[in-house]
């Protein structure tokens, strides 16, 4: 089996992780709760494997907006956001970590500043780290309810930057998704990319 990312050769004066599919192994059970939801209100399309990646890191709000868009319907987004954040929540204690993202973090956390900058409600986000045991390690949690605007801009990834007390140009994200890194990029950031085959890291310096 493939490792889910490659460690960067150099070190970073921060470090900034997503938490959903990078340290926590979350997104099948997300994706799982998203087709509840979107199921128990009537969506007229099927909600993909393919569809959900697509929208990774993206606000459960924002996701059902842009859907509505997309398959021109008129979904409630804030019952439907509302109801999947229930039923992930209903499973959270059966989380798993990804253990070698887990493990780097632990590591970093003890030399250089660390957080994470997560497409999810800040509640939901600390139930995860606590779940996967790496609540302890990040103080600095960055959320979509502190910025204007979600991945892919840059807002919060930058937030995260000014509260480590990090320039963003000396920052690494680990992401597992898109819209993350396309974040990253436009925060002027490297960034390591975290999944299931074979790993990709990139740099924007």
């Amino acid at each position: 089996m493939h490792s889910r990312f490659t460690r960067p050769v150099q070190s970073f004066a921060g470090y900034i992780f997503d938490c959903d599919g990078t340290l926590a192994d979350s997104m099948p059970l997300h994706h799982e709760s998203w087709q509840f939801s979107l199921r128990e209100c009537g969506a007229p399309f099927d909600f993909n494997w393919e569809l959900f990646a697509s929208r990774g890191g993206m606000p459960l709000e924002q996701t059902v907006l842009e859907l509505n868009r997309q398959f021109d319907c008129k979904l409630d987004a804030a019952r439907i956001a509302a109801l999947q954040r229930v039923h992930f929540e209903a499973r959270i204690k059966d989380l798993q970590p990804i253990r070698e993202v887990t493990d780097f973090a632990h590591e970093m956390s003890r030399v250089s500043p660390v957080s994470v900058a997560s497409g999810n409600l800040r509640l939901q986000v600390i139930h995860s780290l606590e779940a996967i045991g790496v609540g302890e390690i990040f103080d600095i949690i960055i959320t979509p309810e502190q910025v204007q605007h979600g991945k892919p801009h840059p807002d919060m990834f930058l937030l995260a930057a000014e509260r480590m007390g990090v320039a963003p140009q000396d920052c690494l994200v680990l992401e597992d998704s898109p819209l993350g890194i396309e974040a990253a990029k436009r925060a002027g950031m490297s960034w390591a990319l975290v999944r299931e085959a074979l790993p990709m890291t990139g740099k924007t310096r």
